[in-house]
């Protein structure tokens, strides 16, 4: 029925109830829901004590009092194991990248490669990819099949429904929460989730809004900030940087809130829909299909996608480190040009520079820092954490340059693969323009409020 023929009897329906829009809404749907459930009793048998457990379960998991401790809880253990468990296979897959760069170097000079061309491939390109796959892969083989195990399991619509009241007063969709979720393993994955909103104003909205979730890129800067800096606070090893990221990853629902409501409020105005949710029984999650579709369709076809993105991030960056003018890198010549801006925003400019040149994957922004910092032309590993430390401590960095770096990479432009996978959802440049801009602007005004305050209270 069109909708000017269905206004007059909504309305009319509204008087008699004496019901406003929502709550008339309910007053249908739990009508449809009683009379399903009255015909499926007659001709649908089942158990009841499966029926019962379901149903208890559901009144913990959404409850108002129960629900939004119970999904931060499991969020906070899922961060805790990728953490943990993302360690020692990290640390071996760099070992072995780099000892299979040895290999590749005396290789490339035996046939009599020039330096240049040397330095190019194997200080440039290789280096990088080694870090993005070393860095980036462990996190996701561990976080995606932990995330499919509760989607598989049902759990995923207790938390949209959970969500769906925020979303709904930041005229968004209920269905965002499930794209905010998918953006923590990855933006890009989170972004092309998005194709479950049937809204095309709410997808717009979950689109732009979806880099406010730290992807596992973000993690291993995250966990070194937070250990750092944070450690002396929150002394309890990795359960305490489980803690500072879940804050921040909070703090990044906040954001996601607050500029959802912004964007339905000036230029994506509009009235949320309707986000009806029948929460399906709880299933046995099937280990084999976890597998296949966390680690193949999630896992390898975003890190194959990330690497051919970095590869070229790795060139420019060794190119701008051993490119000199007047004795200085033109790495350096452009942190000093970004350097009134970052100290604007509680940085500095090797910090913006980094990055800036991070923007194909935000793996690689921690070695292009070390880069400038050391003034060396190859991207560089951290020997360990006590000497990262000592290394950004000796450049400046306090209490204040750690919690800044927390926020602006929680809040910073999407990566290069992102940005690729917005424009082919939307099919617009000025859309994706927005999203890149968007982000940073946010990112920029809370560094600087952040500064401010810090500033007046020391």
């Amino acid at each position: 029925m069109p909708s000017q023929e269905l206004e007059p009897i909504l309305t009319e329906a509204r008087k008699i109830r004496g019901q406003n829009a929502d709550s008339l809404r309910e007053s249908i749907v739990s009508q449809i829901f009683q009379t399903a459930e009255a015909i499926s009793s007659q001709v649908v048998t089942t158990n009841r004590r499966t029926a019962d457990w379901d149903r208890k379960l559901d009144d913990l998991l959404t409850s108002r009092l129960f629900g939004f401790p119970i999904m931060l809880g499991l969020l906070g253990v899922i961060l805790w194991l990728t953490i943990v468990g993302a360690n020692y296979p990290s640390r071996w897959l760099a070992t072995f990248a780099f000892r299979l760069e040895g290999h590749l170097s005396a290789f490339l000079l035996a046939a009599g490669c020039p330096l240049w061309l040397h330095g190019a491939l194997v200080d440039g390109i290789y280096r990088a990819m080694a870090w993005v796959v070393s860095v980036m892969l462990p996190p996701m083989a561990i976080f995606f099949p932990l995330f499919t195990f509760f989607e598989d399991l049902g759990y995923l619509p207790r938390v949209a429904f959970n969500l769906d009241r925020l979303f709904k007063k930041a005229g968004a969709a209920g269905k965002q929460s499930l794209t905010m979720c998918m953006g923590l393993g990855c933006n890009a994955a989170g972004v092309t989730a998005c194709r479950i909103i049937d809204s095309p104003r709410e997808r717009l909205i979950a689109i732009l809004t979806n880099n406010f979730i730290p992807c596992n890129g973000r993690f291993p800067l995250l966990i070194a900030m937070g250990t750092l800096f944070f450690g002396e606070i929150i002394r309890i090893g990795s359960f305490g940087a489980s803690l500072v990221i879940l804050a921040v990853v909070s703090f990044g629902i906040v954001i996601t809130l607050a500029v959802s409501w912004l964007l339905s409020k000036t230029a994506l105005k509009g009235i949320p829909s309707s986000f009806t949710l029948e929460l399906p029984p709880f299933r046995k999650p099937q280990v084999g299909t976890i597998l296949i579709r966390s680690l193949l369709d999630r896992t390898l076809h975003i890190l194959g996608r990330a690497v051919i993105v970095v590869a070229p991030a790795g060139l420019l960056t060794w190119m701008l480190a051993n490119t000199s003018i007047g004795g200085m890198s033109l790495l350096a010549k452009l942190a000093g040009v970004l350097e009134p801006l970052g100290r604007l925003a509680g940085l500095d400019g090797f910090i913006l520079a980094a990055f800036l040149l991070g923007f194909p994957a935000n793996e690689i922004v921690l070695p292009i820092l070390l880069m400038g910092y050391l003034s060396h032309g190859v991207m560089l590993e951290p020997t360990s954490m006590t000497a990262l430390g000592e290394l950004l401590r000796q450049n400046g960095w306090t209490l204040l340059t750690g919690l800044n770096m927390m926020l602006f990479s929680l809040l910073h432009f999407p990566c290069g693969t992102t940005l690729f996978t917005i424009r082919k959802e939307t099919g617009s440049g000025k859309w994706t323009l927005l999203s890149f801009l968007l982000p940073t602007l946010t990112a920029f005004l809370i560094c600087i409020a952040s500064t401010q305050i810090a500033r007046f209270f020391s």
